[in-house]
């Protein structure tokens, strides 16, 4: 495997001065956790921020920092004060952290916070190009360096490098807030492979990237100029044995000893977060409330042990839910407190393993309900760490590991009355349904660990960049363009298959705007009267308009995909007869989706149906295009009819018709030496798929095809038909 470099905000180890001394020890984020193990056994280098500020380094130290750190594997990005500030406490943690996590009312828009993300994310850059070799996989990972990935292409044009975002992608209708969401979006898109937790967020971030930048995408894949970006979701694991086996360590089984000593028999609810706004722990602790007001029968017998990560503590919003949180505690605890018994136990401080490890084993109840949250595993480590299986997971909807431990007591984390019930259904479960649920969950993220997760991701950006280098290997470059010119100078018998929208003429939304100009005109023109080509219009278009756009040309014209063909000279006809009686049937259902579907039209060709959405809201044309497709689906089953998806458009026609069928008419009908076949659609590629081996094949667009080479857009087509036509002018 080729050398693996991890960028991230923060670095696994964590330099800090205490007692005038600068001391380095592991870091305690979840990402540092998360990808330690991995790291650590493969030839990687990390980079990141140590977590100390530039100034409070002496001249004299930096050099001692960087050697240690390069001895652990690691590369550090030293900031300034005042870039933490504005960096990291500002755009990162009063900008896109709440905005991401749709608390829009706690987000700051601030110029000067901008100015400091774009400034430190190009010292990454920099950072970054300094160590990296050409062949270097890049992995950067989350929220703090969106834009980097787009730096770096800038310079590094081959390396395979992806990008993962650890926390939610909002829906568009959010992420539009963002002064300069567009930036955001250009900056990701310089990564090869995008990763998110959940294919929600997936979907978040293509629509996004569609409305914003106006890039389209088809199975996650999105073209960037000539580039191919995957964006895929990819749940992220734990280490899985290090938890299972917790409960065998003798320091952990004397801290289990530790706390069953003060807890005696009563039932253990735990709950474990950062302090965070989006962890729903003030709300959490109201049901909890509520839930010994509902149930006194439950007093004395159960206590909720609540720990709270400190963290961002020099952002307001933080120091007030502490202030609330301490409150709502002491209340709780006044309120419902027994001779010998408090209902809340609050631990405000990191833990150690050992420590949190015995919790996870004790508990009988795990409650992690986040109103917002992009994985959250604190959930899969109470799972992992239940070897006897007992124990029941209560786990919000909301976050990201909810799609993958549908075991798990599944709730609302703003419904009060389903989180009570859940917690009397957890506390009074059998321990043969606990281990059931638990076990399955436990197959789940034991196969699926950090590991298995960072090396799918890798494999994936492997593909991808190799999916890249083939597409560019099949590119249409000069020297193939030359050696084409070439055979088609010398040829005598020439046939020219030219798809129009997209081939000839730039797609339009609106189709009247499609029509050929005289440029284009003048130059089929031109090519129609050498008499070594036969020049073929092959369009979806209907055979009125092509006649209308093309009568002053002598020029052969297919239409509706293959419905009609007109050789030049003679008039329209079919290639056999096709029954239309069809038609009405499905008239009357498309109908439905243009009265439901705004902007949507029907289209009526002489052997099919269009729904064209081309106008429709994109999220909305998609959904529509697939009910539509169910719904004539169970209709033209088992018929001669069939159902094809092009730009846009549903179209509905007899089976018998494509644009290849028709093609072969003149394909067979001379010994033809130079044969050249363009075009941008699915509906091409019929074909594409009959043509002789030596003959060329053109896909405009760069998307996967049958045919043998690939341009950007129609301005090359031009280009090199106006070559053709050069050369025609040159010989005899």
């Amino acid at each position: 495997m080729k050398r693996l470099i991890i960028i991230s905000n923060r670095l696994p180890i964590t330099v800090q001065r205490k007692e005038g001394q600068l001391t380095f020890q592991e870091s305690v984020g979840g990402l540092a956790k998360g990808l330690a193990s991995f790291y650590k056994t493969h030839d990687s280098f990390w980079i990141g921020w140590p977590g100390v500020a530039r100034e409070k380094i002496k001249r004299t130290e930096k050099k001692t920092v960087i050697e240690t750190l390069k001895r652990k594997k690691c590369y550090p990005v030293f900031l300034s004060q005042r870039h933490v500030e504005l960096y990291y406490n500002g755009f990162c943690n009063r900008t896109i952290w709440p905005l991401f996590h749709y608390f829009t009312e706690f987000t700051e828009y601030s110029d000067n916070y901008w100015e400091a993300y774009k400034k430190v994310n190009e010292l990454f850059a920099k950072a970054v190009l300094e160590i990296a070799n050409e062949d270097d996989v890049i992995w950067i990972h989350d929220y703090h360096l969106m834009l980097l990935p787009g730096l770096l292409r800038k310079r590094l044009k081959n390396n395979p490098m992806g990008f993962f975002l650890h926390i939610p992608f909002p829906s568009f209708e959010v992420f539009r807030l963002l002064p300069w969401r567009n930036e955001i979006i250009q900056g990701l898109l310089g990564a090869d492979l995008i990763g998110f937790h959940t294919y929600d967020y997936v979907r978040h971030f293509l629509s996004s990237a569609h409305r914003i930048g106006g890039y389209e995408h088809s199975y996650g894949q999105i073209y960037v100029d000539t580039r191919l970006v995957k964006v895929d979701a990819f749940p992220m694991g734990i280490d899985f044995e290090k938890f299972y086996n917790s409960s065998l360590e003798k320091s952990v089984q004397r801290e289990i000893k530790r706390i069953r000593n003060k807890t005696h028999n009563r039932k253990i609810v735990l709950s474990v977060d950062r302090l965070d706004y989006t962890k729903g722990i003030i709300r959490r602790l109201e049901t909890f409330d509520y839930f010994l007001d509902k149930n006194p029968a439950y007093k004395d017998k159960v206590t909720l042990i609540l720990v709270a990560v400190p963290t961002r503590t020099k952002i307001d919003q933080y120091r007030v839910i502490k202030k609330q949180l301490e409150e709502l505690v002491g209340k709780i605890n006044g309120k419902h407190s027994a001779l010998g018994w408090v209902p809340i136990w609050y631990l405000y401080r990191s833990l150690p393993f050992k420590t949190l490890a015995a919790l996870y084993n004790i508990a009988d109840v795990c409650l992690v309900t986040p109103l917002r949250d992009g994985m959250n595993l604190v959930a899969k480590e109470y799972v992992a760490s239940k070897r006897d299986g007992k124990g029941v997971l209560i786990l919000s909807e909301m976050a990201g590991a909810a799609k993958e431990l549908a075991e798990a007591i599944i709730v609302n984390p703003n419904n009060r009355e389903e989180i009570t019930e859940a917690l009397k259904k957890a506390l009074n479960m059998k321990e043969r349904e606990q281990k059931k649920r638990t076990k399955k969950m436990q197959e789940r993220i034991r196969r699926y660990n950090v590991s298995r997760w960072a090396k799918d991701f890798i494999e994936k950006l492997h593909f991808i960049k190799e999916t890249q280098l083939k597409l560019k290997e099949n590119r249409l470059n000069k020297d193939v363009e030359e050696r084409m010119l070439s055979h088609y100078k010398r040829s005598r018998n020439r046939l020219l298959l030219l798809d129009y929208d997209g081939t000839l003429v730039p797609f339009k939304e609106r189709p009247e705007l499609a029509r050929p100009d005289k440029k284009i005109l003048n130059l089929l023109r031109n090519l129609t009267e050498d008499e070594r080509n036969e020049v073929i219009i092959v369009s979806g278009r209907d055979k009125h308009t092509l006649e209308k756009w093309f009568f002053r040309l002598d020029i052969n014209l297919i239409a509706e995909h293959g419905g009609w063909i007109k050789p030049r000279g003679e008039e329209w006809k079919t290639l056999e007869p096709f029954k239309t009686d069809w038609k009405e049937e499905i008239r009357k259902i498309l109908e439905k989706y243009v009265d439901s579907t705004p902007g949507s039209f029907i289209e009526e060709k002489e052997f099919s149906l269009a729904w064209h959405y081309r106008k429709v809201d994109y999220e909305l044309g998609l959904v529509r295009a697939r009910e539509l497709k169910d719904d004539i689906f169970h209709i033209v089953a088992n018929s001669d009819i069939e159902i094809l998806e092009g730009h846009k458009v549903i179209e509905i026609k007899n089976a018998g018709i494509n644009k290849g069928r028709a093609v072969l008419n003149w394909l067979n009908s001379n010994s033809w030496d130079f044969i050249l076949a363009i075009g941008d659609d699915w509906t091409d590629e019929d074909i594409f798929e009959i043509l002789p081996e030596e003959a060329y094949s053109i896909k405009v667009g760069w998307a996967p095809s049958k045919a043998k080479y690939y341009v950007d857009d129609y301005r090359e087509i031009r280009k090199l038909l106006f070559e053709m036509e050069e050369l025609n002018n040159e010989t005899p």
